[in-house]
């Protein structure tokens, strides 16, 4: 069983570049935000769930979720929010669980360790018994807010409704195992990065 580190981080954290510079050291990441996406696709597996339960108005012209409509609501109605995550993460989260299976089983994959990319894993118990270790990816609020504008062209008071719905940037840090501070240039991430992927390494070389 390969050694797993959790990766969790606020919104416009900076929890995907992160997750890519890992790749870039030969790291096998698991992304439940990748999963949720193509499960929200076109004919992705969530979407006859989605649309029994909220109805044609929320399923968009290509047969995908209308992501910023769902958003709208899910912010406004805390019922329709708890709705779609009954959907979602047993889904995400059985996903998740065949990509490990898949990962443990297959001899020619050289990564040591595995990286589970989890947005909520503070938030919800479903991963805490599949994750090792946690790494959190943190900055400072106003760097949180300015990149996810730029991002998605989410407007300010929308980006902190959302980081109001996520658990505290002080709760989260305290839960932490480790943290990558990402306040700064992209050369000090990667450093942070490669320091922490050889520390994973060892670890993990002495897990069965």
């Amino acid at each position: 069983m390969k050694f797993r580190v959790g990766l969790t981080g606020g919104i416009g954290s900076g929890k995907s570049t992160v997750a890519s510079l890992f790749k870039e050291c030969g790291v096998l990441v698991i992304d439940s935000d990748v999963i949720s996406h193509q499960m929200t696709q076109s004919g992705g597996m969530a979407i006859a769930a989605i649309h029994t339960t909220f109805g044609d108005g929320y399923i968009d012209a290509s047969g995908a979720l209308d992501r910023a409509l769902m958003r709208q609501l899910i912010f406004s109605d805390h019922a329709a929010k708890l709705q779609l995550e009954a959907i979602l993460h047993p889904l995400i989260r059985a996903q998740i669980m065949v990509q490990v299976d898949n990962a443990n089983t297959d001899s020619t994959q050289p990564s040591l360790y595995l990286l589970l990319v989890i947005p909520l894993l503070f938030e919800t118990l479903n991963y805490h018994e599949l994750i090792q270790r946690t790494l959190v990816v943190d900055c400072a609020e106003t760097t949180q807010i300015a990149r996810t504008m730029q991002r998605s062209g989410l407007d300010e008071q929308t980006v902190r409704t959302i980081m109001e719905s996520q658990i505290t940037r002080a709760e989260r840090l305290r839960l932490a195992d480790d943290i990558i501070q990402n306040n700064g240039s992209l050369d000090t991430l990667r450093q942070q990065v490669s320091q922490l992927h050889q520390r994973y390494r060892a670890i993990s070389s002495g897990i069965d």
